[in-house]
Formats: structure tokens, C-alpha cells, sequence
């Protein structure tokens, strides 16, 4: 070859390289910026297993079952892995889940899983946090102690294994249906139908009080029994049950032979979980699963574009995204079949139904964003809640697993519903769905007793249960929310009654402290009274997972009432700044709240009562400290690390506040039609709105110092409000911030 062809040669390939990187880096799409990882250290409790936006199916790791540590079955702390659960809650402060444990193994093991601090005692293996990968709908892990690869994806109903052997004799799979997360299997089988079939059911009992699902597992080779458990016996039975069943099946493999297992879930009978895993995985093509779930994941996120600040923050945004579409979780099988909340079988007539509600976290942002972004979905949960009350007379507070476990306060699944209606959801019966909301102000049960309510116009801690004043806080916005829908319907002495109601927070407002106060039936102020002292449910007292500083700004609905409450803007201001400047581990008697987490001063970004309060600044005519604190909370608490979370995730509320701030506005108020500004902290964000007009946010010469907002316009005309409207919104446009580094 000549020099010059030589050298035509060698820019040819340049160009094409050149080329190809070029074009990989444009071809990057949303879900390449997801790190499911993110939240998996600290108390995070986020999971990094294989799921569709509100799947069923949560396949992933577990490598611990108990405590705090483990509440979505995964921390990135542990070295060693259980086996792979199809059923996980994200970010929760509670543990539950891990249904259906499939574990592949290599020579003879035991039934028993064996302790985290010693692998060896049980059939769990070591792992290295450098052989994972996780993206949306893929995981991937080394197991050292078995020398497998273990390759996971997952449909909507159903999971996908991909097991990678060494060469043995003993190559195996263990089912452990004795295996959750915090809870105890009370009841379950397993029958082998065929040499590649299996089949099951697993019930259990724990913080879910009762929930069952039924799976169908088909294997892409002939598999024999290697021995069977059945509550202590062991044997080599084809069929067993009781309340702990495990299977161990062999096969022999050449090095690096590929064994694949399908797994259909239902939570309606044995026959739901295989017309789930026929319909929706009929081959044996992994790749092709996992390209088209990670599709499915594209698809949803890429209703959303960033122009972030950095890379860093473009995989937070991705990431906070990804979360805020993991949960609530279908329950419906193809056919629309069910087990419901009345624990007898159904139908949908209505669409895909849903369950994991943590109303208490997601009413605040995560349903708001929904609305304003996948209201065919939320409309799908809002009519799963009606359903609920339609079964049992009672809409959910905190429902997992279709169980209510009554673990927080408030009727908050009211907000959602009143939300949607409010946006124009016209997919429900709007008077049924009243009444419901009606029902659940007005029904009393061990945390709502109306008659206290009404008779003294807030819990007295004497007569009531424990968190008086935080249960009166949630309270009053729940009224107002009723209230807001009796007026568009029209039901106008229910409007004035809850009105009423709404404002019953002054009532636990003590002027002298300026601080909200527990109080009993005749009027007294608690005493003693220290308002730094956290508490919860299990430690009694006045405030949830709080006390009286972080809750004294929990009025939603009448943010001008509150301040009045103060005198003026300016005592309303002071008081605020010392909430964010008082540092909490200082104060005498300083008692930790594990969900108490995110500290700027008292305030918790951890916590979601704290979520709106920033933005409280802005509407007492201060927005540079809603910018500062914004901006700190960014920089501080979500980072594009496995410790990058400062609290639970809590089902995507965590998130969809880091959502709604980087746009630069937040709702207050979540069934208001208002966001209310703070500052935005990316350059630009795109909303692809789902009426399919685009709605536009810029922030020029946003940078380090210039997180100020000195100006914003609306299609280019000067904006002097202080919100922007949700039809504003909807109608599409650009909203346009001009920031500068001059707070005043």
C-alpha cells in the first residue's frame, strides 16, 4: 500500500470513528442517564432490580430481609446475595415484599439462606458491587461463591432470568418460598407440572397483613428434582405445601452454558400467572425483552428533556424520573382478573387496577406530577382507590399488597382524587367519588375521631390518640380539599362546613412560642413542652416523625392565614430563617428519627412534611431564601451517587419534588391550579404534555452564582406573579427566568 493511501486510509477510519462516537453520543437516550443504584446506600431504600413503569413484576436482588437496613430487600452496604424476589417496594421506611425467591447454585447447598455475616452457612453467595449493572429493565451480577451470571429483565406481570453456568453436574436453581421481606409465609405450594414447568403460590403476613401471589415458571431446559422442603421435611416430592416450601431442581452445564427461567406473576390464581407469562414473554429471546422494556422505559421518560448543568445532574434528573414512575403497582392480570381489596376475585370492567399507595408521601408532589404529566395513569389510580372504597367502604391511607396498614395519618388519598377532578379526570363518576372523599372526613376509625374534631376544633391529646397535632394539620387540608369539590358540584353547606373545618389549625397555634402545641380537651397547652423534641407513632407524643418546628408550617391550603397567625411577613420570615439555622444535634435532649434525615438546621428535606416550606418564602415576598435553600438541597441531597439520597425515597415523593424544583416551581398547595416559584436549576427543561403541545422552562445565565431569580416572563411578558397556572401550562409556551448572582 502507498503512503498516500496509506494515510487516505487511516482518515477514512478516523472519520468513521469519529463518526461513530458522534453518532453513539446523539443516540444516547433518557434511560442510558438512569442509575438504579442511586438510593441504594444510606437510607435510601430504593432497589435496583428489573421492573416496567408500575409493573407488577420487581425483579432484583435481595440480600437482607430484616430491620430498617432492608426494607426494599437491597443495600448496597451487604457483600452477599440471597437470590432474586420478583416483588420489591421503592423507598419505603418500612420492609416488605420479596415474593417468589429464585436462587441459581452450584453444588450441594443447604435450604437454609444463612447470615449476612457469614455466606458460607446458607445458600447465599458472595458478590462484588463492580460485576453489577442496572439500568431500567436490566440487571446484572456476579455470584463468586457459584461462579454464575445472573442476567434479570422483566414485562409488566412477568420476570426473566439469564443464567450463565460453569461447567458442573450439580448446577442448579433453589425456590424459597419461605423467603420475604419482613414478613413470615403463612401459607404456600409448589408443584412441578413438567420437566419445565413449575408452578406456585406464595402467601404471607408481615406489615402487609395478608397478601398472595401466583406464579408460573417455565425453564428453557429439562430440569430434574434434586430435593424438596416442606416445613422441616425434606424429600424429593413433586407437589408440596405448607407454611415453608423450597425446591431444589438440577441440571447438568457445560462452561458457560445459558439456562433461562420465565416467571409469570398473578395475584389471582395459578391460571393468571401462566396466561401473564404466555402473553407476555412467548420465546426465549432475552435481548429482545430487555430492548423492549427498556423502550417501554424511553418512552416515559422521554416526555421529559434536560438541558441540566452538568452530567451529573442530568443522571439525577433521569434517575428522580425513573423513581417517581416505579410505584403505585399494577395488580390486574391480561384479562383484567384480580384478587381485590374485599379478598374475593374480580374483573376490571375500568382498566388496570393498582395497588401501594403511600398516600401520606405522594400526595404532596409525586400524584400532582402525575396528573400534569401521566394522567391516563393517574387516572388508573385514582379509579383503583373508588374501587377500594367501593369493596370495603374505605378509600386507602397507606395501602400495600391491597392491605390498609393504617401507618400514617390523614385521609390523603382524598387530595389525589380531589386533584384529578379539579384537572378535568372525567373517567370516574364524580358523585360517587365524592361521597367517598366525603365518607373518609367523616367516617370515624382509631385515627380519625370526627367528634373530638368537631366538638373542640382540633385532637385534644387527652381524648385522641398519640400525634394529635400532626393528625389536626393533615386534617385540615384534607376538608379543604372536600370543600373545594363540594363547590364545583355545587353542594354548597358542605363547602361551608369543611371550610370551617380547614382552618382549625389555629386552633393548636400557641401565639406566645409561635409555634403549633399540643392541647388537651379543656384548653390547656401541653406541659411540659419542648418544641425540638421529635416523635413518632411508637414513641408517642404530638407530632409525626417531627415536632413542632418542622410541623408549625403544615398549612397547605391557607399559606396567607398562617402568616397572619405570625403578624407580619417579616416575624413569618425571621421565624423561618431560624427554622433553617438552628441546628437540631446542638439542642439539648436531641433524640434521632430515622426518617428525620436531610437536615438544613430543623428543617428535613428527608421528611415530606417538610417539602413545601421552602416555597413558603416566596409567598411571604422573600424568593432569594426559597432560591438559596433550593439550590442547597440540590447540591447537598440528590447527588448521582449509591449514597446520593439523604432519606426514603418513599415511593417517589423524594423525587418528584427534585422534578418539579428543577422547573423552578413547586405545588404548595397539590390540588391548587398554582405552582408557586422558587428557582429553577436547570438551563432548560422541555415538557412533552400529553395533549401534545410543549411547555418550555429556561433559566439564562443560570450558573454557581447566579441562582437568583431577578425577572421571569411568560411567551415573553413580563410574569409579576408569583406562580404560574396549571392551564397555563397545559396550553404550552415558555416560561423564561433571568437569573443573576443579586439576591435582592
Amino acid at each position: 500500500m502507498s503512503r498516500i493511501l496509506k494515510l487516505r486510509t487511516l482518515r477514512l477510519i478516523a472519520l468513521m470513528t469519529t463518526s461513530s462516537v458522534c453518532l453513539s453520543i446523539a443516540q444516547k437516550q433518557p434511560a442510558d442517564y438512569v442509575d438504579p443504584f442511586i438510593g441504594t446506600a444510606f437510607t435510601g431504600h430504593t432497589y435496583p432490580g428489573a421492573t416496567t413503569p408500575f409493573g407488577m413484576v420487581q425483579l432484583g436482588p435481595d440480600n437482607g430481609t430484616d430491620g430498617w437496613k432492608f426494607c426494599s430487600g437491597y443495600h448496597t452496604d451487604s457483600k452477599s446475595i440471597i437470590g432474586f424476589s420478583h416483588t420489591h417496594l421503592s423507598g419505603t421506611g418500612a420492609s416488605e415484599m420479596g415474593d417468589i425467591l429464585f436462587m441459581p447454585v452450584v453444588g450441594d447447598v443447604s435450604f437454609e439462606a444463612g447470615k449476612e455475616s457469614e455466606p458460607a452457612s446458607g445458600y447465599r453467595s458472595t458478590f462484588s458491587n463492580e460485576s453489577e449493572k442496572a439500568s431500567p429493565g436490566y440487571y446484572r451480577v456476579k455470584l463468586e461463591d457459584y461462579g454464575v451470571k445472573v442476567e434479570l429483565t422483566a414485562t409488566p406481570r412477568a420476570g426473566f432470568h439469564r443464567y450463565t453456568y460453569p461447567q458442573s453436574e450439580k448446577s442448579g436453581i433453589l425456590i424459597d418460598l419461605g423467603h420475604g421481606i419482613g414478613d413470615q409465609t403463612t401459607e404456600s405450594y409448589i408443584r412441578v407440572v413438567d420437566s419445565k414447568t413449575i408452578v406456585g403460590m406464595r402467601r404471607s403476613s408481615g406489615f402487609v397483613s395478608d397478601h398472595r401471589y401466583y406464579f408460573c415458571a417455565r425453564f428453557s431446559q429439562p430440569f430434574t428434582i434434586a430435593k424438596s422442603f416442606e416445613d422441616g421435611n425434606i424429600d424429593d416430592e413433586n407437589f408440596i405445601s405448607g407454611k415453608n416450601t423450597k425446591l431444589l431442581i438440577r441440571f447438568a452445564t457445560d462452561a458457560n452454558e445459558i439456562i433461562q427461567v420465565k416467571v409469570g406473576l398473578s395475584t389471582a390464581h395459578e391460571k393468571g400467572a401462566i396466561k401473564n407469562l404466555d402473553s407476555e414473554i412467548p420465546g426465549w429471546d432475552f435481548d429482545k425483552v430487555c430492548a423492549q422494556v427498556k423502550s417501554v422505559w424511553n418512552q416515559h421518560l422521554d416526555k421529559i428533556e434536560i438541558e441540566a448543568r452538568d452530567e451529573g445532574q442530568k443522571i439525577s434528573f433521569y434517575t428522580s424520573l425513573y423513581h417517581a414512575l416505579l410505584m403505585p403497582n399494577l395488580v390486574t392480570d391480561v384479562d383484567g382478573s384480580y384478587f381485590g381489596w374485599d379478598h374475593k376475585l374480580h374483573r376490571s370492567t375500568t382498566g388496570n387496577m393498582y395497588t401501594n399507595f403511600s398516600l401520606w408521601d405522594t400526595y404532596r408532589a409525586l400524584h400532582p406530577f402525575l396528573n400534569l404529566m401521566y394522567p391516563a395513569e393517574n387516572s388508573h389510580f385514582v379509579k383503583s382507590m373508588l374501587e377500594r372504597h367501593r369493596q370495603t367502604g374505605l378509600l386507602p391511607t397507606n395501602e400495600y399488597g391491597m392491605c390498609e396498614t393504617w401507618c400514617m395519618i390523614g385521609n390523603h388519598a382524598v387530595p389525589v382524587i380531589v386533584d384529578a377532578y379539579l384537572k378535568g379526570d372525567t373517567s370516574f363518576d364524580s358523585e360517587f367519588a365524592y361521597q367517598a372523599i366525603r365518607h373518609a372526613q367523616t367516617f370515624e376509625h382509631n385515627k380519625a375521631d370526627w367528634s373530638n374534631y368537631d366538638k373542640y376544633g382540633y385532637f385534644p391529646f387527652d381524648k385522641s390518640s398519640v400525634e394529635s397535632v400532626s393528625r389536626t394539620l393533615e386534617s385540615v387540608y384534607d376538608d379543604y380539599c372536600v370543600a373545594q369539590m363540594a363547590k364545583a358540584l355545587k353542594k354548597m353547606d358542605d363547602y361551608h362546613f369543611f371550610m370551617k373545618r380547614s382552618v382549625y389549625y389555629k386552633n393548636i397555634y400557641d401565639k406566645s412560642l409561635m409555634l403549633v402545641r399540643g392541647r388537651d380537651s379543656k384548653g390547656n397547652w401541653r406541659t411540659p413542652f419542648n418544641p425540638f423534641s421529635l416523635t413518632s407513632e411508637s414513641a408517642g407524643g404530638d407530632f409525626t416523625e417531627g415536632n413542632a418546628w418542622q410541623w408549625t408550617w403544615h398549612v397547605q391550603h391557607d399559606v396567607q392565614g398562617l402568616i397572619d397567625l405570625f403578624g407580619t411577613k417579616e416575624n413569618f420570615v425571621e421565624k423561618l430563617n431560624t427554622l433553617f439555622e438552628t441546628n437540631l444535634e446542638d439542642l439539648p435532649g436531641h433524640e434521632a428519627v430515622p426518617d428525620v434525615t436531610g437536615l438544613i438546621g430543623l428543617y428535613a428535606q428527608g421528611n415530606e412534611p417538610s417539602h413545601h416550606i421552602a416555597y413558603l418564602y416566596t409567598c411571604a415576598g422573600r424568593p432569594d431564601r426559597a432560591a438559596e435553600i433550593v439550590r442547597e438541597v440540590f447540591d447537598r441531597f440528590y447527588l448521582p451517587k449509591r449514597d446520593g439520597l439523604c432519606g426514603n425515597d418513599d415511593c417517589g415523593q423524594m423525587s418528584a419534588w427534585y422534578l418539579f424544583s428543577a422547573m423552578g416551581f413547586y405545588p404548595i398547595d397539590p390540588v391548587s391550579s398554582n405552582y408557586v416559584f422558587g428557582a429553577p436549576q436547570a438551563h432548560k427543561i422541555t415538557l412533552k404534555l400529553p395533549n401534545g403541545k410543549t411547555f418550555v422552562m429556561k433559566a439564562n445565565k443560570l450558573n454557581e452564582k447566579n441562582k437568583y431569580v431577578k425577572s421571569v416572563r411568560w411567551n415573553g411578558k413580563p410574569l409579576e406573579l408569583e406562580t404560574i397556572n396549571y392551564a397555563d401550562i397545559m396550553d404550552g409556551g415558555v416560561l423564561e427566568f433571568q437569573m443573576n448572582s443579586n439576591p435582592k
